[in-house]
């Protein structure tokens, strides 16, 4: 697939503003969301509001880049209105002007349940941690289990992805996006497990923006290929071609 033209939401964002600004390297691209994107075309809308102030901007779009989201320790009636509410006025305004593919945020977190357990405990947070062989690894084939209400809001993303596919033809292309850092370095142990640069990040959502065209729906993990990484990335280098080009260890992790 080859788009015309790309709507990103969230460019005011970190992922946003990163995949946003690569694609504007060959792409006509416009902005979607809350304040205005210096240098590109921005419809400023909530999409918590409603579907009538989205549709003008998907005029003429043919693939979305969904990064926009409610994060962090917020009241859960804040996740719901971004992430449940807002992300079904999108879609559904996708449906209505006729776009072909989106590729939408999920995340990683809503498999974070399994760090309280070992071997996952021990693997992120033990610096003496012996990596057993084979490595342990969840794949986007196990049971979720979410720790908070963004994790579970993200989860509606992927499921009304998978509706859209299926009742509406359209390709839904959904990320469990890891720990991905402004200054493009690791935090801490736990974070280097999941951490993605910035390259992979941009490598995963154009590889996703690029999909052959009937891919119409997949859920991958993007990470970059950490030493202590436990998410699996093997299916989205079978279903996309991605192949990380960084690691934690780059950084002493």
């Amino acid at each position: 697939m080859t788009p015309s033209k790309i709507l990103v939401t969230g460019m005011s964002g970190l992922i946003g503003g990163l995949a946003g600004r690569k694609f504007a390297e060959s792409y006509e691209v416009g902005a979607l969301g809350r304040s205005e994107v210096a240098g590109f075309p921005t419809t400023v809308a909530d999409i918590g509001e409603g579907i009538d102030d989205i549709l003008p901007a998907l005029e003429g779009v043919d693939t979305v880049v969904h990064m926009a989201a409610s994060r962090g320790d917020v009241p859960a009636e804040t996740h719901i209105k971004a992430n449940v509410t807002g992300v079904y006025n999108l879609f559904e305004a996708c449906r209505i002007a006729g776009v072909k593919r989106i590729v939408a945020a999920s995340t990683g977190a809503v498999i974070a349940g399994y760090e309280k357990d070992d071997p996952f405990k021990s693997l992120v947070h033990d610096p003496d941690f012996e990596m057993p062989s084979p490595r342990p690894m969840i794949t986007v084939e196990d049971p979720i289990r979410p720790r908070n209400m963004y994790s579970v809001s993200k989860m509606f993303t992927e499921n009304l992805g998978s509706m859209y596919s299926e009742q509406h033809d359209m390709s839904v292309i959904c990320i469990r996006i890891g720990k991905v850092e402004i200054d493009d370095v690791p935090l801490n142990a736990r974070n280097a497990s999941v951490w993605c640069s910035h390259r992979d990040i941009i490598q995963m959502i154009d590889k996703a923006v690029h999909a052959p065209d009937d891919l119409k729906y997949a859920v991958v993990f993007a990470c970059s290929d950490n030493p202590t990484r436990y998410r699996d990335i093997e299916h989205a280098r079978k279903v996309l071609g991605f192949v990380p080009q960084d690691s934690a260890a780059d950084h002493g992790f």
